[in-house]
């Protein structure tokens, strides 16, 4: 048995390499999708696929990479791999996420055996297909999304396959900055590669595998443990999508049914929608990955990342279903709706353990793909995006403009978008009054406007919540939808739906204001001071402070009248009632 000095060594070793692959492939990175939001994971599996260790950037990838390779094992076995091979692969039904997700992949060998994989997973600003960003709103096949690449041998014993570089060249928008992107993730799988044949010259291959074993064993006892604290029983919980993209008008209905027997869970999403027309649906590992992330965060956020911590939990989805489509069912938006996985298993769980509840967090993410020409004729493309605010949990209030839960991608800087593109950001400020009230405010979301220097522009517009609220919880009120809106240079002000694709001419602004998180709490019971503090800092205005919190300001602003404050909360708290209800989807809907 490893001693447990060395064990936690090794269990840190390994985190501390993955952090240093995902730094390489930031820092090496060409595309503001990768540099700027972060849209990438990188991890170091063993060779069957299990998971090791995996950086701190997006969760969706969590159960997503492993199965990846262990696709690709199936097509090159790792008794055929050979130092200096990396593997590549995109495919949705193969492996992959979705199409702009590309997965390099490379054997770590020692003395002439495969002891782990090296693997980086990257968002790519352009992988082809009918709009720039490969992520199109009304794509109705996979074909729609851009180029598929299958499991595929990029460099062989160190040398690169040419013929197929041509072919990814060909079949992409902009041709240097992929090549450059790609080139960022060799170096990371690199790191990868060195840094662990290191740790096993330094410890003893022999040593490392037992490490492994026990880690996983370690993880899975700590996830048994959690789920043992749940009380055993059955949880049921319900959530919408606005639509996919085609079908504008229809929700995509996703319930989940947990499970909870001992130290097992089942989560049953089999009462979702069946799958959908447009490219809101997720593949089954994506969900995974979600349902993943949800019990690790509501139960023990410090269970080591390794597939240990997923053996307790299982998952149900029948084949067709929104979350487990079939081929060639389309894909580039599941993130939208992988989040609002996230958000129906939190709100089962509030039932299960509401001490530990959060409200619901905006629930999606603003991302608009923008792809013209500059002058010159030369192509030019980019993404922005932005986040809304979190929910409220006991305690504490939610944090303002983060990026929440599985996507966890960071708000795209001004400075990134003006000093390359035909872009200019008109404003970008807390949404005020955006947050759900409670005794835990939700997070604020953000208003953010982008205006066209020069045109015309193609956009792609990915978004959610424009039709349903972030609920709130006990007592606390749900968070302000989304709403998103073009002003033209003529002055006419257009609503677009949270899914769209239209175009902007000189002088159009598209104006963007994100939803915040639920409120935690009877707003009632907030502290008059951190209302007042709300109200100074531009979170909340004068009249929420008093028609929802009951606070009421002394004449000068910059302070609370105590009195009138004590009066007002008491008549309201009589009018109202006791909380008794666990959910406020808001529109009078409790539950």
């Amino acid at each position: 048995m490893v001693d447990p000095v060395t064990l936690e060594i090794i269990r840190n070793r390994l985190d501390a390499i993955t952090g240093l692959m995902q730094l390489t492939l930031l820092k090496s990175s060409v595309s503001v999708i990768l540099k700027e939001g972060e849209d990438c994971s990188c991890g170091l599996f063993k060779p069957n696929g299990e998971l090791l260790s995996q950086a701190c950037a997006n969760p969706i990838h969590l159960g997503i990479m492993g199965p990846a390779v262990e696709t690709l094992l199936q097509k090159f076995p790792s008794a055929g791999m050979n130092e200096g091979d990396i593997y590549i692969l995109n495919d949705p039904y193969n492996g992959g996420t979705h199409l702009p997700d590309i997965i390099m992949i490379a054997p770590i060998i020692v003395d002439g055996a495969v002891v782990a994989i090296s693997a980086a997973l990257a968002h790519q600003e352009d992988i082809g297909g009918r709009s720039f960003g490969s992520m199109p709103a009304d794509a109705t096949e996979i074909f729609h999304e851009g180029l598929i690449i299958p499991p595929s041998r990029l460099y062989r014993q160190g040398v690169r396959d040419e013929t197929l570089v041509d072919l990814l060249k060909s079949n992409v928008r902009l041709p240097e900055g992929f090549l450059g992107d790609i080139g960022a993730q060799i170096a990371s799988v690199k790191v990868g590669m060195r840094s662990y044949k290191a740790m096993v010259e330094e410890f003893g291959r022999g040593t490392i595998d037992e490490a492994l074993d026990a880690l996983f064993d370690q993880a899975e006892k700590l996830s048994r443990m959690a789920i043992e604290a749940i009380p055993d029983g059955e949880y049921s919980f319900e959530d919408f999508v606005d639509n996919d993209g085609i079908e504008l008008d229809r929700q995509i209905r996703l319930a989940v049914k947990l499970t909870v027997t001992g130290s097992n869970v089942i989560a049953d999403f089999s009462g979702s929608s069946l799958q959908v027309k447009g490219p809101a649906n997720v593949g089954y590992w994506g969900t995974y990955s979600a349902v993943i992330f949800a019990f690790r965060a509501i139960c023990n956020p410090h269970i080591p990342t390794n597939a240990g911590m997923s053996r307790p939990i299982k998952m149900v989805i029948p084949k067709g279903n929104v979350l487990n489509p079939k081929w060639p069912a389309p894909v580039s938006l599941r993130a939208h709706t992988a989040k609002r996985v996230v958000d129906v298993l939190y709100g089962a769980l509030a039932k299960a353990v509401p001490e530990r509840a959060i409200a619901a967090s905006s629930g999606s993410l603003s991302v608009c793909s923008f792809g013209g020409a500059h002058e010159s004729g030369e192509l030019f493309g980019c993404s922005d995006i932005v986040a809304g605010g979190m929910g409220g949990r006991r305690g504490k209030d939610g944090i303002d403009l983060l990026e929440t839960d599985i996507t966890n991608c960071m708000n795209i800087p001004a400075e990134a978008l003006e000093a390359h593109y035909p872009l200019r950001v008109v404003r970008s400020r807390y949404r005020t009054d955006s947050g759900g009230v409670g005794t835990f405010r939700g997070g604020l979301g953000i208003d953010r406007a982008i205006q066209v220097v020069k045109g015309p522009i193609r956009c792609s517009y990915r978004s959610d919540r424009h039709l349903t609220r972030p609920w709130g919880i006990r007592g606390g009120e749900p968070g302000q939808s989304w709403q998103t809106y073009i002003l033209r240079a003529d002055g006419v002000r257009q609503p677009v739906r949270s899914k769209a694709i239209f175009e902007l001419n000189t002088g159009d602004t598209l104006e963007m204001l994100t939803g915040g998180g639920g409120g935690y709490g009877d707003p009632l019971e907030r502290d008059p001071g951190m209302v007042l503090e709300d109200v100074l800092n531009g979170k909340v205005s004068k009249e929420t402070a008093e028609l929802d919190y009951g606070v009421i300001l002394g004449s000068d602003d910059l302070s609370v009248d105590i009195a009138a404050t004590d009066q007002l909360r008491a008549r309201n708290k009589s009018k109202r009632g006791a909380v008794d209800w666990q959910i406020d989807r808001g529109g009078g809907a409790r539950e």
